[in-house]
């Protein structure tokens, strides 16, 4: 498995499991915990984007 490989299977892993804690979120009913839960699941999905925008630009340009 090439490392780009392994790194979109990682995104993809990370995608699952921020998408677990927004279902997780919407199952409970203590506010508090659905407002952690969700904001966790923003902040995976936010990172995962942003590493996958870096690969992106060094995929285009090798230098950076």
């Amino acid at each position: 498995m090439s490392a780009a490989d392994e790194f979109q299977a990682r995104a993809q892993q990370v995608r699952r499991k921020a998408q677990e804690m927004e279902q997780a979120a919407e199952r409970t009913s203590d506010p508090q915990e659905r407002r952690r839960l969700q904001d966790k699941a923003r902040q995976l999905r936010e990172q995962t984007e942003q590493h996958e925008s870096r690969r992106r630009t060094e995929d285009l340009d090798p230098m950076m």
